[in-house]
Protein backbone atom coordinates (compact mmCIF):
# COMPACT_ATOMS: atom_id res chain seq x y z
CA UNK A 1 0.00 0.00 0.00
CA UNK A 2 1.02 3.31 -0.76
CA UNK A 3 2.65 5.54 2.00
CA UNK A 4 0.23 8.58 2.23
CA UNK A 5 3.25 11.07 2.38
CA UNK A 6 1.05 14.20 3.92
CA UNK A 7 -0.27 11.95 7.08
CA UNK A 8 3.24 10.83 7.94
CA UNK A 9 4.37 14.46 7.49
CA UNK A 10 2.09 15.24 9.62
CA UNK A 11 2.48 12.49 12.21
CA UNK A 12 6.82 13.33 12.24
CA UNK A 13 5.58 16.69 13.13
CA UNK A 14 2.82 16.40 15.89
CA UNK A 15 4.28 13.08 17.12
CA UNK A 16 7.49 13.29 16.84
CA UNK A 17 9.06 16.39 16.78
CA UNK A 18 6.54 18.50 19.02
CA UNK A 19 6.90 16.01 21.68
CA UNK A 20 10.63 16.17 21.97
CA UNK A 21 9.83 19.63 23.43
CA UNK A 22 10.14 21.60 20.01
CA UNK A 23 7.59 23.96 20.66
CA UNK A 24 9.17 26.92 18.16
CA UNK A 25 6.53 27.56 15.63
CA UNK A 26 8.50 28.89 13.28
CA UNK A 27 10.92 25.47 13.21
CA UNK A 28 7.42 23.16 13.08
CA UNK A 29 6.24 25.07 10.11
CA UNK A 30 9.75 24.57 8.29
CA UNK A 31 9.66 20.57 9.19
CA UNK A 32 6.42 20.99 7.85
CA UNK A 33 7.07 22.65 4.73
CA UNK A 34 10.63 21.80 3.75
CA UNK A 35 9.53 18.11 1.61
CA UNK A 36 11.68 15.66 3.46
CA UNK A 37 10.87 12.74 0.82
CA UNK A 38 12.91 15.16 -2.01
CA UNK A 39 15.97 14.35 0.13
CA UNK A 40 16.55 11.14 1.07
CA UNK A 41 17.61 8.46 -1.48
CA UNK A 42 14.95 7.00 -3.58
CA UNK A 43 15.34 3.23 -1.33
CA UNK A 44 15.04 5.25 1.93
CA UNK A 45 11.57 7.06 0.59
CA UNK A 46 9.25 5.10 2.86
CA UNK A 47 11.12 5.61 5.59
CA UNK A 48 11.89 9.80 5.13
CA UNK A 49 9.17 10.45 8.29
CA UNK A 50 10.43 7.61 10.24
CA UNK A 51 12.39 8.13 13.85
CA UNK A 52 15.64 7.05 12.59
CA UNK A 53 18.85 8.66 11.08
CA UNK A 54 19.53 7.37 7.26
CA UNK A 55 22.16 6.41 5.79
CA UNK A 56 23.92 8.75 3.02
CA UNK A 57 27.06 6.78 2.24
CA UNK A 58 31.00 7.50 3.69
CA UNK A 59 29.67 6.11 7.22
CA UNK A 60 27.90 9.58 7.04
CA UNK A 61 23.29 9.50 8.09
CA UNK A 62 20.23 12.13 8.29
CA UNK A 63 19.76 12.79 11.22
CA UNK A 64 16.89 12.11 12.99
CA UNK A 65 13.41 14.91 12.43
CA UNK A 66 13.56 15.03 16.47
CA UNK A 67 17.39 16.01 16.57
CA UNK A 68 16.65 18.11 13.31
CA UNK A 69 14.01 19.83 15.39
CA UNK A 70 16.01 20.81 18.63
CA UNK A 71 18.98 21.58 16.41
CA UNK A 72 17.15 24.58 14.81
CA UNK A 73 15.20 25.68 17.73
CA UNK A 74 18.49 25.93 19.76
CA UNK A 75 19.76 28.30 17.30
CA UNK A 76 16.99 30.52 17.46
CA UNK A 77 17.67 31.99 13.95
CA UNK A 78 17.14 35.58 13.04
CA UNK A 79 15.68 36.53 9.32
CA UNK A 80 18.82 38.50 9.16
CA UNK A 81 21.40 35.83 10.29
CA UNK A 82 24.32 34.26 8.57
CA UNK A 83 24.41 30.81 9.15
CA UNK A 84 27.81 28.34 8.59
CA UNK A 85 26.72 24.55 8.14
CA UNK A 86 29.44 22.18 8.64
CA UNK A 87 28.16 18.61 6.88
CA UNK A 88 25.78 19.36 4.40
CA UNK A 89 25.16 15.96 4.25
CA UNK A 90 21.49 15.32 2.15
CA UNK A 91 20.97 18.89 2.29
CA UNK A 92 17.28 19.04 4.58
CA UNK A 93 18.96 20.63 7.41
CA UNK A 94 20.60 23.37 4.83
CA UNK A 95 17.15 24.21 3.53
CA UNK A 96 15.36 24.20 6.70
CA UNK A 97 18.31 26.78 7.96
CA UNK A 98 18.12 28.91 4.89
CA UNK A 99 14.10 28.62 5.41
CA UNK A 100 14.74 30.55 8.37
CA UNK A 101 18.11 32.59 8.01
CA UNK A 102 19.26 35.03 5.51
CA UNK A 103 22.28 33.32 3.89
CA UNK A 104 23.13 29.49 4.94
CA UNK A 105 27.18 28.84 4.00
CA UNK A 106 27.47 24.96 3.44
CA UNK A 107 30.81 23.04 3.70
CA UNK A 108 30.90 19.17 2.89
CA UNK A 109 34.07 16.88 2.05
CA UNK A 110 32.38 14.62 0.40
CA UNK A 111 31.89 16.21 -3.03
CA UNK A 112 29.04 13.79 -3.75
CA UNK A 113 26.61 15.13 -0.96
CA UNK A 114 27.38 18.79 -2.19
CA UNK A 115 26.43 17.74 -5.84
CA UNK A 116 23.43 15.56 -4.90
CA UNK A 117 22.20 18.41 -2.06
CA UNK A 118 22.34 21.59 -4.79
CA UNK A 119 19.57 20.19 -7.02
CA UNK A 120 17.53 19.22 -4.08
CA UNK A 121 17.87 22.77 -2.51
CA UNK A 122 17.20 23.85 -6.28
CA UNK A 123 13.77 22.34 -6.14
CA UNK A 124 12.83 23.12 -2.97
CA UNK A 125 12.98 26.74 -3.87
CA UNK A 126 16.12 27.47 -2.08
CA UNK A 127 18.20 30.23 -3.35
CA UNK A 128 20.10 31.46 -0.49
CA UNK A 129 22.79 28.55 0.03
CA UNK A 130 26.09 28.32 -1.03
CA UNK A 131 27.42 25.40 -0.87
CA UNK A 132 31.07 24.58 -1.01
CA UNK A 133 33.22 21.20 -1.27
CA UNK A 134 36.06 21.72 1.72
CA UNK A 135 37.76 20.42 4.84
CA UNK A 136 36.46 22.38 7.70
CA UNK A 137 37.77 20.71 11.10
CA UNK A 138 41.53 21.80 9.53
CA UNK A 139 41.49 23.32 6.51
CA UNK A 140 38.97 25.30 5.07
CA UNK A 141 38.91 29.20 6.79
CA UNK A 142 35.60 31.39 5.82
CA UNK A 143 36.02 35.26 4.87
CA UNK A 144 33.71 36.56 7.07
CA UNK A 145 31.98 35.89 10.41
CA UNK A 146 28.29 34.22 11.19
CA UNK A 147 25.52 34.75 13.37
CA UNK A 148 25.08 30.52 13.95
CA UNK A 149 27.49 27.61 13.34
CA UNK A 150 25.87 24.39 13.20
CA UNK A 151 27.81 20.85 12.99
CA UNK A 152 26.04 18.09 11.40
CA UNK A 153 28.46 14.93 12.67
CA UNK A 154 29.98 14.71 16.24
CA UNK A 155 33.46 15.50 16.77
CA UNK A 156 35.56 14.59 20.55
CA UNK A 157 36.62 17.90 20.90
CA UNK A 158 35.30 20.82 18.99
CA UNK A 159 37.97 23.20 17.25
CA UNK A 160 39.23 26.60 18.71
CA UNK A 161 39.32 27.71 15.28
CA UNK A 162 35.80 27.05 14.99
CA UNK A 163 35.41 29.77 17.43
CA UNK A 164 36.59 32.28 16.06
CA UNK A 165 34.29 32.45 13.27
CA UNK A 166 31.50 33.40 15.71
CA UNK A 167 30.04 36.82 15.99
CA UNK A 168 29.45 38.04 19.54
CA UNK A 169 25.86 36.87 20.29
CA UNK A 170 26.49 34.03 17.66
CA UNK A 171 25.62 30.68 18.50
CA UNK A 172 27.05 27.41 18.10
CA UNK A 173 25.89 23.69 18.02
CA UNK A 174 27.70 20.64 17.86
CA UNK A 175 27.59 17.21 18.91
CA UNK A 176 30.67 16.72 20.74
CA UNK A 177 32.06 13.36 23.35
CA UNK A 178 32.94 10.10 22.90
CA UNK A 179 30.74 7.60 21.27
CA UNK A 180 27.66 5.89 22.12
CA UNK A 181 27.01 8.96 24.65
CA UNK A 182 27.66 12.52 22.97
CA UNK A 183 26.27 15.42 23.65
CA UNK A 184 24.40 18.00 21.46
CA UNK A 185 25.98 21.12 23.51
CA UNK A 186 24.73 24.64 22.71
CA UNK A 187 27.75 27.58 22.71
CA UNK A 188 27.21 31.10 22.97
CA UNK A 189 29.52 33.75 22.07
CA UNK A 190 29.34 36.48 24.95
CA UNK A 191 32.08 38.72 24.57
CA UNK A 192 35.91 38.81 24.02
CA UNK A 193 36.25 35.00 23.18
CA UNK A 194 34.37 34.53 25.77
CA UNK A 195 31.50 31.41 25.66
CA UNK A 196 28.55 30.61 27.51
CA UNK A 197 28.05 26.44 27.41
CA UNK A 198 24.82 24.57 27.57
CA UNK A 199 24.19 20.65 27.10
CA UNK A 200 20.96 20.30 25.13
CA UNK A 201 20.55 16.68 24.91
CA UNK A 202 22.44 13.13 24.35
CA UNK A 203 22.84 11.82 20.48
CA UNK A 204 25.03 9.28 19.09
CA UNK A 205 25.95 10.57 15.47
CA UNK A 206 28.84 9.83 13.45
CA UNK A 207 31.91 11.31 13.42
CA UNK A 208 33.17 14.36 10.87
CA UNK A 209 35.99 12.89 8.82
CA UNK A 210 39.10 13.86 11.20
CA UNK A 211 37.35 14.95 14.42
CA UNK A 212 37.22 11.16 15.68
CA UNK A 213 38.43 10.39 19.25
CA UNK A 214 42.28 9.60 19.61
CA UNK A 215 42.95 6.02 19.27
CA UNK A 216 42.83 4.17 22.88
CA UNK A 217 46.11 1.77 24.03
CA UNK A 218 45.33 -0.80 25.87
CA UNK A 219 48.14 -2.71 27.65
Amino acid sequence: MAMNIEQARLNMVENQVRPWEVLDGRVLDVIARVRREDFVAPEHRQLAFADLCLPLGHGEVMMKPVVEGRVLQALELQPTDRVAEIGTGSGFLTACLASLAAHVTSVDIHADFTAAAAPRLQGAGILNATLLTAEAVNAWQPDELFDALVVTGAVSDIPPRWLTWLKPGARALVVRGQSPVQHATLLTHESAGRYREEILFETDLPYLVHAEPSPRFVF
